[in-house]
C-alpha cells in the first residue's frame, strides 16, 4: 500500500494543490471526423518522454500551419510533439514545463467533484473544446456556471470540475484555491506574473481562474499563490462558503434556477451514426474502405450498447490486434494496460471471436499481423477477469496530510475491511470504526452521484460490474471514506402562482389539496400574502424532489404555480466588508441580450445571486437575500422591469435585514428613461459585463421620490335593472411618468401591436420604428383632453389649456430621452430634481408637439408643480405609468408621494485615463490572505 502526498506529483499547474479545470485532451484514430489540426498522419515510432502527467507524446510531421498549445507561438519547421491520447501539440523545448494534464487522467486530479450545467446546444465563435482541443465549428454546450466550452461527443469525457458555489455538507471548504480552466481567453490577454500575452485565437492556450479572473501562461500560474481572493469583485461576490444547500435529489440546472432544455441524446435510435460525429462520419468511413484503413464501432460496456453509442476508431488493415486494442482504449481514454483488457465482436454469441489479453486470438498468435476484412465491424472492451486491484481511498473529511491512499483489494476485500484498512493510513487512531463508512462517487459530467456501499459489499465485484457497465467508468469513480452522520434534510422551496391574500393555515390547506403536502414532513415557513407566495420546509428530499416535480405540472384556480429550490445564506459567516450584489435579469428585454447576460453574470459572480424574473419573479431573490446586513441590487430590463423590482423591494422591505439597498440599472428597454437620468446609458450595448459590474461597485448612491397613484372607486350604469356597480379601487406605483391623452394612446397601441407579433419586437429600432408609424396614423387626431379633465394642485383647481396629453414627470427625461419640462429658467417653479418631493405637470398639443420636443426643437406646457394631484376623468381616457398602457374608466386619480424614498445608484462620471495606464482590472492585485490551503 501506498500514500500519496496532497502536494503530490499531480497537480495543477505545481501550485501546491490538484487542479480544478479540466484538462484537454481526444482520441486520435477517426473518431469524429474533424481532422487534427496542424499535423499530418506520419508519426515516428519513438515515444517521447515528459514530465506532464499523463501524456504520450510522439514526434510528429507537420502538414500544415501549428501552435503550440503551451505557449501559443507558431512551431518552426516540419516536426512537433504530440499526445497519441489527447491532441496536445508542443514544441520540443516546451515538452519539459507542459503542465496540463492528459484526459486519460483528469478525473483523479479533481479536487472537489461538482457537476456541469450544459444549456442548449449553440454556434460559439473562436472557442475551443476543452477536451478535445479543436474549434467549436459545429454546435457545442457551454456550461452555464463555468467557462467550459465542450463538442457533444466530448461531454462523456469532461471532468466533473464545476465551480463550487455553496456548501453541500460533503466536502466544504473555508478557503477557496483558483479554479483553474484551461484555454478560451480572450486575444489580448495579459499574464499577470510576465505580462506578456497568454492567449490565443489558434489553440487552446492559458489558464484564467474562473473566481478572480487572473490570467496567466499556465506555466507562470505556478508563481502564483494558490488560494483565491475572489478578485476586483470580492465585495460584490456571494462567498460559496456563506451558501449552503442540501441537494441530494436534485441537479444542478434546478439548484442554480436554470430552465431544463430538451438535450439530443447523442446516438439514440440512430445505427450507423457515431454519438461523436453525426458530421462528416460517412464520408470517413467510405475513404477508410477504399483506402488501406479501416474503421471499426468500438463500445466500452453494456451501457453504451444499450445507448448505441460508440466510437469510430480508424486502423490499418494490416494493424496487429494489439494495435486496435491500444486505439480503442485511446478512444475512450482509457490508460490502464492493453493486456488487462479484450476485444469481443458484436453481437456476442457462444462461440464470439475475442482479441485475447496480448491483443492477438489464439488461432493468430502465432502470426505478426492478420488481414482485417473478415473482422466485425462493432466490438466492445471488456476487462478480463483479476484477482486483485490497486484501489485509491479518499478522505471524506478536511485538512488530512494526504490526498489519498491507495491499497490492494482482493476477492476478499469487503467495504468494511477496507475502512479499517486506511483509517489508520489517514491519522485516524479510533476505537470506534464502525462510526465510518466507505462511498463510492461517480463522476459524470452532467451529476455526481453518491452511493453508501453495505459493509459486506465485496469490492472486486464491484469494480468488475463498474467495467461490465463501462470500463471508462471506473476512471470517474472515486471510493471515500467518511465519518457516518445523521444529516438532517432541510430543503427551502418557493411556491408562487398561489392566490393572494390567504392566511398562512389556507396556504397550508390550499397547498394539500393541490398536491398532498404531508404535514409530518412540510411546513410553511415565510407567507408573501400579497405576491401569493410561501416558502415551504421540507425535512425529507424524496418529498422535497415530489413537491418540486408536481408543483411544476400543478394549477391552483387557473393559475400554474412556480417551484424553485432556494439555499440558505449563512449571514454570520459574511466576511465585514462584503456587500453581495443581487441580479434580477429579464431574459425577454433587449432581444437576446438578456439571456447573454444573464449567463454571463452567473459567472463573473456566484450563480446562487442571479435571478431570471420569467421564472418566479424578484420575490424570490428579496427572501434570499433578507437576512443579509448589507447588500445593493441590479436591475437588467427596461423601465418597466426597474418599476416590477422596485414594487416588489416595496412589499417586501419589512421582511429585510438591509430596508433600503441601492438599485443599479443595466438599460436593455427601449426607452430607458431612469438609465438614462442615472447616467447607464440609453441602452445596452454589448459592453464587458465585467466592466458593468465595476461600475455598480463605483457607482454614487441617491435618493429617488416615488409616487402612489390611487384609481378612486367610481359608479358604473349596469344595463341591467338600472343597477349601480362599483369598482374596486386601484394602486399603481410610479417611478418616471404618468400620462394621460395622447401620449398613452400611443403608448397603448404600441403595446396592443406588441401583444399582437411579440417575435417581432426584439430590438429597439424596430420598437421605435413601430411607435413612428403609431403616431403618424394619430397625427390629425383631437379629442379636446381639456374638455374631459379636471386638475387639482394641492387641492386647488388648475385651469388647463387646449392640449391633447397631460403628463406628470418625475425625472427629468421622457419619451427615450426627451426634456419635456425643458431648461429655461422659470421663478413660478423651483428646479426639478428626481428627490425633491415634487413632481412636474406638463401638458401637449398633439403628435406634432410631441415630434418636436423628441427632436430637442421644443419643449412641453409647463402647467404645475407640487406633491398632491386630484384628476378627475368625466370619460374614458387612456393612461399609461411608466410605458403600462390601459384605458381608464371615468372617475378620479389621486396622485401622491410614497415614503420612504428608495435609493438608486447613479453611475460615476468616467475619469480620464492616464497615458501608459493599461491593466486589466480583473486582476486582484491584493496579496493573499495568510493560512495554509486546503
Amino acid at each position: 500500500m501506498a500514500a500519496a502526498a496532497e502536494p503530490g506529483a499531480r497537480t495543477w499547474p505545481g501550485s501546491g494543490s490538484p487542479r480544478l479545470g479540466s484538462p484537454a485532451g481526444s482520441p486520435v484514430l477517426g473518431i469524429s471526423g474533424r481532422t487534427r489540426p496542424g499535423s499530418g498522419p506520419e508519426r515516428t515510432s519513438r515515444a517521447i518522454g515528459s514530465a506532464a502527467p499523463g501524456h504520450s507524446f510522439r514526434k510528429v510531421t507537420l502538414t500544415k500551419p501549428t501552435f503550440c498549445h503551451l505557449c501559443s507561438d507558431f512551431i518552426w519547421g516540419l516536426a512537433g510533439f504530440l499526445c497519441d491520447v489527447c491532441n496536445f501539440m508542443s514544441h520540443e523545448k516546451c515538452l519539459k514545463q507542459v503542465k496540463t494534464p492528459c484526459t486519460s487522467i483528469a478525473p483523479s486530479l479533481v479536487r472537489v467533484p461538482v457537476a456541469h450545467c450544459f444549456g442548449s446546444l449553440g454556434l460559439y465563435k473562436r472557442k475551443f473544446c476543452v477536451v478535445c482541443r479543436k474549434s467549436l465549428e459545429v454546435p457545442a454546450f457551454r456550461c452555464e456556471v463555468c467557462e467550459l466550452h465542450v463538442h457533444p461527443d466530448c461531454v462523456p469525457f469532461a471532468c466533473s470540475d464545476c465551480r463550487q458555489c455553496h456548501q453541500d455538507g460533503q466536502q466544504d471548504y473555508d478557503t477557496y484555491h483558483h479554479h483553474w480552466r484551461e484555454g478560451n481567453l480572450p486575444s489580448g490577454a495579459r499574464c499577470e506574473v510576465c505580462r506578456k500575452t497568454c492567449g490565443s485565437s489558434d489553440v487552446l492556450a492559458g489558464v484564467r481562474c474562473e473566481w478572480c479572473g487572473v490570467q496567466a501562461h499556465s506555466v507562470c500560474s505556478t508563481a502564483l499563490a494558490p488560494e483565491c481572493t475572489f478578485g476586483r469583485l470580492r465585495s460584490m461576490v456571494l462567498p460559496p462558503s456563506c451558501v449552503r444547500l442540501l441537494s441530494r435529489n436534485f441537479s444542478k440546472m434546478h439548484c442554480f434556477r436554470i430552465p431544463e432544455t430538451m438535450v439530443l441524446e447523442l446516438g439514440d435510435g440512430d445505427d450507423g451514426v457515431d454519438g461523436s460525429a453525426a458530421i462528416g462520419t460517412g464520408r470517413e468511413v467510405l475513404t477508410a474502405t477504399e483506402s488501406t484503413k479501416q474503421t471499426l464501432k468500438i463500445f466500452d460496456g453494456n451501457d453504451s450498447m444499450r445507448k448505441n453509442q460508440f466510437r469510430l476508431v480508424t486502423v490499418s488493415r494490416l494493424a496487429r490486434n494489439e494495435e486496435v486494442m491500444e486505439a480503442a482504449l485511446r478512444a475512450y481514454y482509457i490508460s490502464e494496460d492493453p493486456k488487462d483488457f479484450q476485444l469481443q465482436a458484436l453481437p456476442l454469441s457462444g462461440n464470439a471471436q475475442a482479441l485475447g489479453k496480448a491483443g492477438t486470438t489464439e488461432e493468430e498468435a502465432s502470426k505478426g499481423s492478420c488481414p482485417r476484412d473478415s473482422v466485425p465491424e462493432a466490438w466492445v472492451i471488456r476487462s478480463l477477469p483479476r484477482t486483485q486491484e490497486i484501489l485509491k481511498i479518499y478522505p471524506g473529511w478536511l485538512k488530512v496530510g494526504v490526498a489519498y491512499v491507495s491499497i490492494r483489494v482482493n476477492s476478499q476485500s469487503t467495504a468494511r475491511s477496507v475502512v479499517q484498512e486506511v483509517l489508520p493510513l489517514f491519522g485516524q487512531q479510533v476505537e470506534d470504526k464502525e462510526r465510518f463508512q466507505l462511498i463510492e462517487v461517480l463522476m459524470s459530467s452532467r451529476q455526481v452521484q453518491r452511493t453508501v456501499l453495505a459493509d459486506e459489499e465485496p469490492l472486486l465485484d464491484r469494480l468488475r460490474d463498474i467495467r461490465q457497465t463501462s470500463v471508462r467508468q471506473v476512471s470517474q469513480t472515486r471510493f471515500y471514506v467518511a465519518e457516518t452522520r445523521a444529516t438532517a434534510p432541510r430543503v427551502s422551496l418557493f411556491v408562487g402562482g398561489l392566490p393572494p391574500g390567504l392566511s398562512p393555515q389556507d396556504y397550508s390547506n390550499l397547498l394539500h389539496e393541490a398536491m398532498a403536502t404531508k404535514a409530518a414532513v412540510v411546513s410553511v415557513s415565510h407567507v408573501y400574502s400579497l405576491q401569493g407566495a410561501v416558502i415551504l420546509d421540507v425535512t425529507c428530499f424524496a418529498e422535497a424532489e415530489r413537491l418540486y416535480m408536481l408543483a411544476r405540472d400543478t394549477a391552483v384556480h387557473g393559475r400554474p404555480l412556480t417551484a424553485l429550490v432556494l439555499p440558505d445564506v449563512l449571514h454570520t459567516k459574511l466576511p465585514p466588508d462584503c456587500c453581495p450584489l443581487l441580479v434580477f435579469v429579464n431574459p425577454k428585454s433587449g432581444g437576446l441580450k438578456g439571456r447573454e447576460l444573464l449567463c454571463s453574470f452567473r459567472k463573473l459572480l456566484n450563480p446562487h445571486q442571479v435571478f431570471e424574473l420569467t421564472n418566479g419573479g424578484p420575490l424570490p431573490g428579496f427572501h434570499l437575500f433578507s437576512q443579509v446586513p448589507s447588500f445593493r441590487v441590479l436591475v437588467c430590463g427596461g423601465d418597466g422591469t426597474v418599476g416590477w423590482v422596485l414594487a416588489a423591494l416595496e412589499e417586501t422591505r419589512r421582511h429585510l435585514a438591509c430596508p433600503e439597498p441601492s438599485v443599479a440599472i443595466l438599460p436593455l428597454g427601449t426607452g430607458n428613461d431612469l438609465g438614462r437620468v442615472l447616467r447607464w446609458g440609453a441602452g445596452y450595448s454589448g459592453e464587458d459585463p465585467f466592466s458593468v459590474l465595476v461600475s455598480v461597485d463605483e457607482a454614487d448612491a441617491v435618493l429617488m421620490d416615488r409616487w402612489t397613484i390611487l384609481l378612486d372607486a367610481h359608479e358604473i350604469d349596469s344595463p341591467e335593472n338600472n343597477v349601480v356597480e362599483t369598482e374596486p379601487p386601484k394602486i399603481v406605483q410610479m417611478n418616471n411618468y404618468c400620462g394621460i391623452g395622447i401620449d398613452a394612446e400611443l403608448s397603448l397601441d404600441f403595446h396592443q401591436a406588441r401583444e399582437e407579433e411579440p417575435g417581432k419586437f426584439t430590438s429597439r429600432f424596430h420598437n421605435k420604428g413601430v411607435y413612428v408609424r403609431v403616431g403618424l396614423q394619430k397625427i390629425s387626431h383631437s379629442r379636446s383632453l381639456h374638455k374631459e379633465i379636471r386638475l387639482q394642485v394641492e387641492q386647488q383647481e388648475v385651469e388647463l389649456p387646449s392640449i391633447e396629453g397631460l403628463i406628470f414627470i418625475n425625472i427629468p427625461s421622457w419619451g427615450s430621452g426627451a426634456d419635456l419640462w425643458g431648461s429655461d429658467n422659470d421663478s413660478r417653479f423651483e428646479k426639478p430634481r428626481i428627490d425633491d418631493g415634487l413632481l412636474e405637470v406638463v401638458g401637449v398639443t398633439g403628435v406634432v408637439h410631441m415630434g418636436q420636443v423628441q427632436g430637442g426643437l421644443r419643449s412641453g406646457i409647463r402647467i404645475a408643480q407640487g406633491s398632491y394631484f386630484r384628476v378627475t376623468l368625466l370619460k374614458a381616457t387612456p393612461v399609461q405609468v411608466d410605458g403600462e398602457p390601459w384605458v381608464q374608466a371615468p372617475g378620479h386619480m389621486i396622485i401622491s408621494a410614497t415614503a420612504p424614498k428608495v435609493h438608486m445608484l447613479r453611475k460615476a462620471k468616467q475619469k480620464p485615463r492616464k497615458a501608459g495606464a493599461i491593466r486589466d482590472t480583473r486582476v486582484d492585485t491584493l496579496p493573499a490572505p495568510e493560512g495554509n490551503p486546503l
